[in-house]
């Protein structure tokens, strides 16, 4: 079997409809056309729990080019009608399931109709105390809470004393999580006025974290902050770790059916977990999967070895939110890539993209990973240096994540539209919560 190509079953032809996609899994994710003038790319920051579990994302719109920069108002509504065609169709619905969306915002995004297009229970509006105290918006703040949005005060030393503006309130910036302002926020509230929860904005470091952890507060991380440094795991592989790459080994081998389904007898919470990756809506299979000789005859040995390289990054319980950022950019580049390299190349480009984060998910040397699961060299430079076919795909996933200027240098130089690149990346998200909501923050 040749690692090199990783083929698709059964399918050819694209399809036009994303919500197709979500079945047959080949079409191009939906390109956003900007009418609004304001080019740029969607970033997010994590938010997680106090054990380290994916709850929501703080979505952002960063600027292509400083120059010529549209208003606040304008980026916003580019960010909305870009989160809404990508993350909520007609037909699809919310696609991140129970997780909540964050948003920063002045007093005249509050007027924006392209709020309409997302689900307001799913949605947490961040606002400073000098626009939420604005009284000429109060009745629209005031509607929007009723329809469901959440409203969260950013840059207050304390809870509002005004009982309106206090009824608006659903969350509460805590900074770094400061013992005082966490049991400040965490009082009793007033009959009828809704529970606030406090949420850390301000974490440096994973130190910080951890005390924000300790006191139960939740907490944004975003770009390369939210990487775990590769030291903190234990530093060689797990035995769960080592019999999957023995699994993805056989695979490379191309070993009998038998073979592999007795290798996998050895665990059989690690053949529950993959049956249910694959079962899942995100690989669109169509019929339910009961045993792994039944998965290799409907799907193959490849699409086999791709989900095999998904268990492996969630092999290690103690980064789950890793896990979950591994998958997102595995797809994210793979998504970028359709269009621009032959469809397969599909799967070397998920694999390059997901691996580029595997020595901090297992916590051990690249090196010793790619010792064991022998990949295609164009992968593995990829990898290890980001060059080669697949390397500059991945550099631009890991741009977006926190570097909007360098993003748009390296989308032209790969003739990729920043609308591409933008629904590439929102769909990466929802696909990861598709692939598992419960594997995936869990």
């Amino acid at each position: 079997m040749r690692f090199g190509i990783f083929r698709r079953w059964g399918l050819s032809a694209p399809v036009a409809d994303e919500a197709a996609a979500l079945h047959v899994d080949i079409s191009e994710p939906p390109e956003v056309t900007n009418s609004i003038g304001s080019a740029g790319f969607v970033n997010y920051a994590l938010l997680l729990d106090a054990h380290k579990r994916v709850r929501g994302y703080r979505l952002a719109w960063r600027a292509a080019s400083p120059h010529g920069a549209s208003s606040a108002s304008e980026n916003f509504r580019a960010l909305l009608s870009c989160v809404s065609t990508n993350l909520n169709g007609r037909k699809t619905g919310w696609r991140l399931g129970a997780l909540l969306v964050f948003f920063d915002l002045t007093v005249d995004g509050l007027f924006l109709r392209e709020l309409e297009g997302l689900p307001p229970e799913n949605v947490v509006l961040c606002m400073g105390l000098d626009d939420l105290a604005d009284a000429d918006a109060r009745s629209m703040m005031l509607h929007l809470r009723a329809q469901g949005f959440g409203f969260m005060l950013c840059d207050a030393d304390d809870l509002p004393e005004d009982p309106e503006m206090r009824a608006i309130v659903t969350h509460m910036d805590a900074g770094d999580g400061r013992s005082d302002l966490v049991a400040s926020i965490r009082q009793e509230p007033p009959p009828g006025m809704p529970r606030i929860e406090p949420i850390a904005t301000q974490v440096a470091n994973w130190r910080d974290f951890d005390a924000c952890a300790a006191r139960q507060v939740s907490a944004f991380v975003k770009g390369r902050d939210a990487i775990t440094p590769a030291q903190e795991a234990g530093g060689s592989l797990t035995p769960t770790s080592m019999l999957i790459v023995h699994l993805m080994q056989l695979i490379q081998r191309n070993e009998d059916v038998r073979v592999i389904e007795a290798a996998l007898k050895h665990d059989a919470a690690l053949t529950y977990r993959l049956l249910r990756f694959i079962n899942s809506p995100g690989m669109g299979i169509g019929v339910q999967i009961q045993s792994i000789g039944h998965a290799i005859s409907m799907i193959g040995y490849a699409p086999l070895f791709r989900w095999l390289s998904v268990l492996l990054v969630t092999s290690n319980k103690g980064a789950a939110f890793m896990a979950k950022k591994a998958i997102v950019r595995g797809r994210f580049v793979e998504l970028m890539g359709r269009g621009t390299l032959p469809p397969d190349e599909a799967d070397n480009l998920f694999v390059a993209g997901m691996f580029s984060l595997i020595d901090r998910l297992l916590g051990v040397p690249i090196e010793e990973v790619l010792d064991n699961v022998q990949l295609p060299e164009s992968v593995q430079l990829a990898i290890l240096k980001r060059e080669g076919t697949y390397g500059p795909f991945v550099t631009l996933a890991e741009r977006c994540e926190d570097d909007a200027d360098e993003a748009a240098q390296l989308a032209e130089a790969l003739f990729i539209s920043a609308d591409k690149v933008n629904a590439a990346h929102l769909s990466a998200l929802a696909w990861a919560q598709e692939v598992s909501p419960a594997e995936a923050i869990a």
